[in-house]
């Protein structure tokens, strides 16, 4: 099993958006598999895509990863030019992690409603993946975007629990991206998933990914509540509950999650602190 790094993004005590860039060297040095983010709109982070592209101009070989995007407050054309894009400059090492969200106020500052998002993301991905394929889209006769590096689409994986998600991965994706949720959670989803790519008649295996938040260290305590409450609000305390606060429950939760099959845990830094990194790659890698 794979484990990458959640890169702080979304974490309102990161002092200034260079610190993301060091984070994603030490990481690719440490020997993570990947770089990933978190996403909202209504929200002070810095944006996911932008976030990885400085990733990706500062490394070469680790993964990039949105963990996840929510796809429905994006104009699908401009969206699919970006994922394009940054599948590019990475020398393909990107991975479009899409969800369709459940705050409101994410949809309500980007004018994007909110009840239909389901429908519309449906619409999106249609309109996605026939610019990868290079096909013009409404409103243009030529291409839109640059093709993807393997010739047809970005990779993604999805989020959600519902049976669209599923659906998503079975007719679009590589796999499934489950955020917040135990290993138990993980194994349940993996037969529903498992099974619908089987009765598509899909080849090969989807992917399983899941994530963590972690802090190690007295004295980031603080600093990581504070920013696990801050960002999930309502949901903090069990956020917070969740999180992995020293290097035995980090392996004991690893381990877990390799036993029902999970391909690679990302362990979201809940503190914007470079020695987090270092800590981190002592204890799990």
């Amino acid at each position: 099993m794979k484990i990458g790094l959640g890169l702080p993004n979304a974490t309102v005590s990161t002092p200034n958006g260079r610190v993301l860039v060091e984070f994603a060297r030490r990481a690719e040095a440490l020997g993570f598999s990947s770089l990933a983010t978190i996403g909202r709109v209504a929200y002070p982070n810095y944006e996911e895509l932008v976030t990885l592209a400085a990733a990706a101009g500062a490394t070469e070989r680790i993964g990039l990863f949105t963990d996840v995007l929510l796809g429905p407050t994006r104009e699908p054309a401009l969206l699919a030019k970006e994922a394009a894009t940054l599948d590019q400059v990475s020398g393909g090492r990107f991975v479009l992690g899409a969800g369709v969200g459940s705050r409101t106020d994410d949809f309500a500052v980007t004018g994007m409603g909110h009840r239909d998002r389901g429908r519309r993301w449906e619409r999106a991905l249609e309109l996605m993946h026939a610019a990868w394929r290079g096909e013009p889209v409404p409103g243009s006769t030529r291409p839109i975007c640059p093709r993807p590096t393997n010739g047809s689409s970005v990779p993604m994986m999805f989020g959600g629990g519902a049976e669209q998600a599923v659906a998503r991965v079975v007719r679009y994706g590589i796999g499934h991206t489950m955020g917040g949720g135990d290993p138990n959670a993980l194994a349940q989803m993996k037969q529903r998933v498992d099974e619908a790519w089987q009765t598509a008649g899909r080849g090969g295996r989807p992917q399983y990914r899941a994530l963590s938040y972690f802090v190690f260290g007295d004295e980031a305590q603080a600093e990581a509540e504070h920013n696990i409450r801050d960002y999930y609000g309502d949901w903090g305390e069990r956020v917070w509950y969740g999180a992995l606060k020293d290097p035995a429950a980090a392996r004991e939760r690893l381990a877990a999650f390799e036993a029902v099959g999970c391909d690679e845990v990302v362990l979201f830094a809940a503190a914007p602190r470079l020695d987090q990194v270092e800590r981190l790659a002592e204890a799990v890698l």
